[in-house]
């Protein structure tokens, strides 16, 4: 329904019209005001927008603060769907775009921007490698690798792998793949590029410690079988246990190791940890509850705010009583570090032997995150019985015995040998 207003006498109509010119006047100038301040936020957004692309480094010394006492914290996500549509429009090969591999590459490089090399994004297929790595049956060269001073680092070859039979050995510092540079790959990328179907080569660059060139060392890729564990009763009741890594079927395989320890009255007792990546916490610490009194304490946890959280041995021990020696190298890490500190802090009868461990001493957690995704994200650092912290410095063995190239040509093994020895000295011949 519409009204409508008509004046009655000219006089009416003038006041009319006097009052209509001052609501115009008024209208036109609060438009005046408003329009002004938009153009200027316009602008002020474009110029702040623009300094934020540009790439040239601005000192702290030469910023010009504005808003110091009361920041804007917000993100704006328009920035990366802006990016997103300018790459699906502008990009040259667009076609060959895939917009998975974006999302999940963007996922990946927020993660990166930690700056913690095992904070990491599992895309379906990095997902069911990861699986099938833990699990112990894979295609490829059967090596653990690492970030060790910025440079990818062969952590450990795993026992029988191709990478061992190559003479691949613990940290080998990976300089180039197939003749291409490796200094601004991820682990995840150089793991990628290195892996691949049974069969095909695959040739490393590596700069070996001691050494003043690099060599090249070029891998079969096969399918590799990991045994866990592997038992061996060796001479006066000595019995020696390997263990390669803490996977899914580690645990069993230990405790079938045990029993026939036990069986074969094994007067000593050597666990070789060289060349073991790691795996899971909770298997190091299932083991190390066969091996350490109940109650002690195998491994402390110490969060981002600095609490500590113990994780004690849960009963079951059966060796602790036995002479014992740890055989460690630069390819022990992470699980394996935690079961041979707890080891030489819990008892008085253990000694470590060979050379320093890694250094890996933090904890991280694997979260699904879709049907086929995942993300392993550091959530603790993990400190010894004794609350000694040991990331990026390792376990000092106790005897430092080096394993060298030569040793390895000639099938010698002076760790193994030193520490049979300290057995012998022990419980006697």
């Amino acid at each position: 329904m519409f009204f409508s207003f008509k004046p009655s006498t000219p006089d009416e109509y003038e006041r009319g019209q006097r009052v209509f010119r001052r609501s115009f006047l008024v209208f036109f100038v609060v438009f005046l005001i408003a329009a002004g301040f938009f153009v200027g936020y316009e602008r002020g957004r474009s110029s702040a927008l623009a300094s934020f692309s540009q790439t040239q480094t601005l000192s702290p010394d030469d910023a010009i603060i504005i808003n110091k006492e009361s920041q804007d914290q917000t993100i704006d996500f328009a920035l990366f769907w802006k990016v997103w549509g300018l790459l699906k429009d502008m990009y040259v090969d667009k076609s060959s775009l895939d917009a998975h591999e974006l999302f999940y590459g963007a996922i990946r490089g927020m993660l990166a921007a930690t700056g913690d090399p095992y904070t990491t994004f599992f895309s379906p297929k990095d997902n069911q490698e990861f699986k099938e790595d833990i699990s112990g049956t894979f295609d490829g060269i059967g090596a653990e690798m690492g970030m060790k001073d910025g440079v990818i680092t062969i952590i450990a070859p795993l026992d029988g792998a191709p990478s061992e039979k190559a003479g691949l050995m613990a940290g080998d510092k990976i300089v180039k793949i197939d003749g291409e540079s490796s200094s601004n790959l991820s682990i995840d990328e150089a793991v990628k590029r290195i892996r691949g179907p049974k069969g095909t080569k695959v040739t490393l660059t590596v700069f070996r410690s001691g050494e003043q060139e690099t060599r090249d060392i070029t891998v079969t890729r096969d399918t590799v079988l990991v045994k866990s564990v592997r038992f061996e009763m060796k001479d006066d009741g000595m019995a020696l246990i390997r263990i390669s890594r803490f996977g899914d079927d580690t645990e069993k395989e230990f405790k079938d190791a045990v029993d026939q320890a036990i069986q074969q009255h094994a007067r000593g007792l050597i666990i070789d940890l060289r060349n073991n990546p790691g795996g899971y916490l909770e298997s190091a610490v299932n083991m190390g509850s066969l091996m350490i009194p109940s109650g002690k304490t195998i491994v402390i946890e110490e969060d981002g705010s600095g609490n500590r959280t113990p994780t004690m041995a849960k009963g079951g021990d059966v060796l602790s009583k036995i002479p014992t020696v740890v055989i460690i190298n630069a390819g022990s890490a992470s699980a394996s570090e935690i079961l041979a500190g707890a080891l030489r802090e819990d008892r008085d009868n253990v000694t470590l032997v060979g050379e320093r461990s890694f250094g890996k001493g933090s904890v991280q957690q694997l979260i699904p995150t879709s049907k086929d995704t995942s993300v392993k994200i550091t959530v603790a650092k993990w400190l010894t019985p004794q609350g000694n912290q040991i990331h990026g410095i390792g376990i000092a063995p106790d005897e430092e015995i080096k394993l060298t190239a030569d040793d390895v040509a000639n099938e010698r093994d002076p760790q193994l040998e030193k520490a049979m020895s300290i057995l012998h000295d022990t419980i006697g011949n």
